[in-house]
């Protein structure tokens, strides 16, 4: 693998330095299989060969489909786009602080827009956490609603049950609180509702019980009494009394819609996780530099795949 001192910091470096297709490949192998031990994708076989001018491993335990390239088995199957163009897509990805649109992706690397949008979406997937650390502490819990305003709307389009039933998608948040020197994280989910069941369960399935626990004064919020220190602060009579307070949470969301509304104009609810799970992680390591938090998304490609059906919503995600 490559040494630290010979990788890439700057975007300018990684375009040169993924250039290279044995270099790019080199370095997603090792991303892959770190010891040095290659094994198959399809059965797990340690009896593999390599054909270096095709740059693909044939097994010889598999039938009948024996040979295979990095990129099976990761968000990158079946892509014609080169690993040049991945690899710095994921770049811009990893180094864009309000997100990039597909359009953008598209122009930066000469590829269609459709295309782009699917590979934005194939990252998103990878820098999803399916095994967030418990939190503790003080943490925060809250919720918003995505979806457009409802002056913006068509009269037709109008529920006229308010503001945050207009036709929005709710997304809640669960943040842990600076500590030391390790600083805040989040964890985000899009629920269906907002109702008790859902929101205390996601509060108990990511905080540790015993664990202080600030919320508004939303009714669903009060059976965390049982578990958790609960504090709660009604934001009709102020927006916080001393550590007591959502200000955190807060401070996220007015990011995470400027990255929404900003960059993205307008997100389907059924892709909405996927840019939650976006902006989760850039959040989460917003201290790293870019080649730091390249370097901890490009080891989650693996074992994830997206196919374009599966993305239109026409199968699920294999």
């Amino acid at each position: 693998m490559q040494t630290e001192k010979s990788f890439p910091k700057t975007l300018v470096e990684a375009i040169l330095y993924f250039a290279d297709p044995d270099v790019a490949h080199e370095f997603v192998a090792s991303m892959r299989w770190p010891d040095g031990k290659v094994i198959c994708p399809r059965c797990g076989s340690s009896r593999v060969s390599f054909t270096a001018k095709r740059r693909v491993w044939t097994c010889s335990a598999c039938s009948p489909r024996k040979q295979f390239s990095v990129k099976v088995g990761t968000i990158m199957e079946d892509s014609p786009i080169g690993l040049d163009k991945w690899l710095v897509g994921m770049w811009l990805v990893m180094s864009a602080k309000n997100g990039i649109s597909s359009y953008e992706l598209h122009r930066a690397l000469g590829i269609t827009q459709k295309s782009a949008w699917f590979l934005g979406h194939r990252i998103r997937l990878a820098l999803h956490n399916g095994s967030v650390e418990m939190m503790k502490g003080t943490c925060e819990a809250d919720e918003t609603y995505i979806g457009a305003k409802a002056r913006y709307m068509h009269k037709n389009r109008r529920t006229g049950v308010g503001d945050a039933g207009i036709k929005k998608t709710p997304v809640q948040g669960i943040l842990e609180r600076t500590k030391g020197k390790k600083a805040s994280r989040v964890v985000l989910k899009v629920v269906q509702t907002t109702r008790r069941p859902e929101l205390c369960g996601n509060v108990r399935d990511y905080v540790l019980p015993g664990s202080t626990v600030c919320t508004d004064a939303l009714m669903s919020y009060d059976d965390l009494h049982r578990d958790y220190d609960r504090q709660v602060v009604d934001h009709l009579e102020c927006y916080a009394r001393g550590n007591v307070h959502t200000n955190g949470l807060e401070n996220f969301w007015s990011l995470f819609k400027r990255s929404l509304k900003g960059t993205y104009v307008n997100v389907e609810p059924f892709h909405l996780f996927r840019y939650c799970d976006e902006q989760a992680f850039r959040f989460n390591e917003r201290k790293s530099t870019d080649s730091e938090r390249f370097l901890s998304a490009v080891p989650s490609i693996v074992g994830r795949r997206l196919t374009y059906r599966g993305l239109t919503g026409n199968v699920g995600v294999n």
